[in-house]
């Protein structure tokens, strides 16, 4: 291989070598930075009675619902009493991650009587975490 290729061929290679480090961070749609995800309400620590109304924050980005691909957009999930899913798959659905794929901002959950943590994820139009995933803390709340 001629050296003008093989300079091309590493400067590819470097240029490539962030997105590799991202794609392992989470998806491959990008996240502004600065982009977060907070609960407006319950807030951490709280003591809350059921049905609990759960109101999503998001600063530094969009609410698109899944489907639509819209440059620096995304659409809610929540994941209730379960840790964070892998962030290069697409966000399982199932009683403990909810999604919220018509771009929703609030819901209504019926939970038990004890300690509930609660997370936001913001997934890109197929669901998967952006590369730098944008999520929330995990909060605790009580149900009393």
């Amino acid at each position: 291989m001629g050296q003008p290729r093989l300079s091309l061929l590493v400067g590819l290679i470097t240029l490539a070598m962030p997105f590799a480090t991202s794609a392992a961070d989470g998806g491959t749609t990008p996240a502004p930075e600065g982009a977060s995800l907070y609960f407006i309400a319950p807030l951490d620590g709280e003591t809350v009675s059921s049905p609990v109304r759960v109101v999503f924050g998001l600063k530094g980005m969009g609410v698109a619902p899944a489907g639509v691909e819209e440059e620096n957009t995304g659409h809610h999930h929540l994941i209730v009493d379960a840790p964070l899913p892998p962030l290069d798959e697409a966000i399982p659905k199932d009683d403990q991650h909810h999604h919220f794929g018509g771009g929703q901002t609030e819901t209504t959950l019926e939970l038990q009587p004890g300690a509930h943590t609660l997370q936001l994820l913001l997934g890109d139009h197929n669901h998967i975490p952006h590369a730098r995933a944008v999520m929330s803390p995990a909060i605790t709340i009580t149900v009393k």
